[in-house]
């Protein structure tokens, strides 16, 4: 009865949100190494709320490092929102990644998963290109954002694609045709510690990748940065995997933290500031630079230097901001499934 009343109460909440959202819902791509940092949960988590409340719609994920268990786990996670539907690609060439919590897939209650999922194994899946060609090829003129919070590997062979049997276009035209801003996590705009040459993970991970992506992407399609600093200025908050997530006995979100950080570590919100700002670009979470370019050095540090017709910017964030955006991330991230009834 509890569980009932929530689900009326928060349907009713996120009726009245979707009312006052005079925008379309933003459509999102969903690029991310899902399976070493719990940050990609987070974030898909929190796709699957704004869209819950009216304002993206989800339209694929592709999986940017190799595990045998990120094609599942990321359909356990949709199937746990809801969108079970959603088409899943994934890379066959890029780094491999161990993680601590994507073994929750096989987690069984009973002769029932835990977590219900029908993908059971990578194999069964799209290639991530072929993916992202046959979704942007789908949906109207410049009105895709990507969300890239991982390595630049499928964004970066995008880009480089030919023309097959979803397009005529090659990746440069489609990409020119269809997207109309890429959210990255990657890099650092800031010294890291005292650190001026900081090596972020997302990059130094996939160097070349990284190097292609910010080279070939095309001039006119808008990338917006959200760098190292911003992530560990704004740490999820312990408190929440605590205290939030007590509305159904088991989350995939609450349980994949713990099993990545354990309760007593508040972890940085890399991967989270993308999608925010992917999807509230007006709602002054953030500031962001001046106009300009990003370059990848060989050892994956990644400059930026100003230029007033430049494609790149990157997201700055001060103090009063990152209290509004702590708030903003633990009240999505936290969000009840609306499909929480059913169970």
């Amino acid at each position: 009865m509890l569980c009932q009343r929530l689900i009326i109460g928060l349907s009713s909440l996120l009726l009245m949100t979707s009312l006052s959202i005079a925008a379309e819902p933003v459509k999102v791509i969903f690029d991310t190494d899902i399976s070493g940092d719990v940050d990609d949960v987070l974030a898909l988590a929190m796709l699957h709320t704004l869209a819950d409340r009216g304002e993206c719609e989800l339209l694929a994920v592709t999986i940017s490092k190799i595990n045998p268990l990120t094609g599942p786990f990321t359909d356990a996670t949709n199937t746990f929102y809801g969108r079970g539907e959603i088409p899943i690609g994934v890379t066959r060439d890029a780094q491999r990644r161990e993680s601590r919590y994507l073994k929750l897939i096989n987690e069984k209650q009973g002769e029932a998963w835990r977590y219900p999922h029908d993908v059971r194994s990578n194999k069964t899946l799209p290639d991530a290109v072929k993916l992202l060609r046959k979704t942007l090829a789908s949906e109207p003129d410049r009105s895709v954002v990507i969300i890239q919070v991982g390595l630049a590997a499928n964004l970066a062979d995008l880009v480089e694609s030919k023309p097959d049997e979803f397009s005529p276009l090659n990746g440069l035209e489609l990409v020119r045709r269809k997207v109309k801003l890429v959210s990255v996590m990657a890099g650092a705009f800031e010294p890291i510690n005292g650190n001026k040459h900081f090596l972020e993970a997302n990059v130094k991970n996939g160097i070349q990748s990284m190097q292609r992506f910010a080279k070939l992407w095309p001039d006119d399609v808008p990338v917006v940065w959200s760098g190292f600093e911003i992530g560990i200025a704004v740490t999820y908050p312990r408190d929440s995997i605590a205290r939030d997530f007590g509305y159904c006995k088991h989350h995939i979100v609450r349980e994949s933290y713990l099993l990545h950080s354990g309760p007593n570590h508040d972890r940085p919100s890399w991967d989270l500031t993308s999608v925010l700002y992917a999807v509230r670009p007006q709602d002054k979470y953030f500031d962001v630079s001046t106009p300009g370019r990003v370059s990848v050095a060989n050892d994956g540090f990644v400059s930026f230097v100003p230029a007033k017709q430049g494609r790149d910017r990157y997201l700055i964030m001060n103090s009063m901001q990152a209290v509004q955006v702590r708030e903003a991330l633990r009240s999505f991230v936290s969000q009840p499934p609306l499909n929480l009834g059913s169970r």
